[in-house]
């Protein structure tokens, strides 16, 4: 629903600022134009990602598609840097060179006041969303966006704010133009919305190659998922543990174990498929793997939650 919201507005918001730019040439209209054409294309991305990441796994994906979701995000997210900064700032340079007053100003602050509107009602929707989820992982919403492996989720929130930003921007801009009587200001306007922009796409590039390469778990969620672990009445101890981001809000898990009691070698067996299942189970796991400790290792010990 965040995804579509902001798709929506997005649209709606674009076809604005296009005619706004028309009707009076401000670069940094303009570059707002470029900006908002390039979310409505990322949020289809996005659309893609959930869609794509959200298949059940099988035999030729045995940890599923959840790696899907960050592929098309990291599309997105050059999207952003190649659509919307690079044409900005590019814009920006060469009405440097050869500055244009802006004609009826007062359409552009129009547009960008019913933009900043459209834009801050996808933006409160995206934050709610991250608010809920970050209070989940006893995180604060910003660093909780940063880390998290929902990367639609990451990618709306950053485009949101990205766009708010760009428009007090934009909106300054043509107001120093107005008061100086320099259209350079509007033009530097531009420059500064593409730099925002790669900013942003920089940052999400970033997130989505680490967990495309194989991010960790936080230490927190693995001192939650070791004492899971231990209370589980099969499980003695626990000398190996690793877990692996596979999707978003989809973790591969292995470990090594030593079970209770001496059972033979083929009810072991049985009794570690019995425990893999029942791990699956749980929302966040989608594959776990168990095999059984060596004597000689040493123990793992789990934190307790603060």
């Amino acid at each position: 629903m965040t995804v579509i919201i902001a798709f929506l507005m997005n649209i709606l918001v674009a076809v604005a600022k296009t005619v706004a730019a028309v009707l009076t040439g401000s670069a940094s209209m303009v570059a707002e134009a470029a900006h908002s054409w390039a979310d409505a294309g990322n949020e289809i991305f996005l659309l893609i990602a959930d869609r794509r990441s959200a298949r059940k796994k099988d035999a030729t994906h045995p940890l599923g598609y959840g790696r899907e979701a960050w592929v098309w995000s990291l599309f997105a997210a050059v999207g952003i840097f190649t659509a919307g900064a690079v044409v900005s700032v590019t814009h920006g340079i060469s009405e440097l060179t050869n500055p244009e007053p802006v004609d009826s100003p007062e359409i552009a602050y129009i547009v960008l006041a019913v933009s900043f509107v459209l834009e801050g009602v996808s933006f409160t929707q995206s934050v709610m969303q991250s608010r809920r989820d970050a209070r989940k992982n006893g995180m604060p919403t910003v660093r909780f966006v940063l880390t998290s492996s929902n990367a639609t989720l990451r990618g709306v929130f950053l485009e949101d704010f990205a766009a708010l930003t760009g428009l007090v921007i934009a909106a300054v801009s043509i107001i120093v133009h107005q008061v100086t009587g320099d259209a350079i200001f509007d033009a530097i306007g531009s420059i500064l919305i593409g730099v925002l922009l790669g900013v942003v796409a920089i940052i999400l590039i970033d997130r989505n190659r680490r967990f495309l390469v194989g991010a960790n778990s936080s230490l927190a969620l693995r001192n939650t998922a070791g004492r899971a672990l231990l209370d589980s009445p099969d499980i003695e101890r626990v000398t190996y543990l690793h877990l692996e981001f596979v999707g978003p809000e989809r973790l591969y898990l292995v470990a090594a174990v030593d079970l209770t009691g001496d059972a033979a070698e083929s009810s072991v067996a049985e009794r570690l498929r019995r425990i893999e299942r029942s791990i699956e189970e749980h929302d966040v796991i989608e594959t776990a793997f168990l095999s059984l400790s060596v004597d000689d290792e040493p123990s793992l010990e789990f934190a307790a939650a603060p």
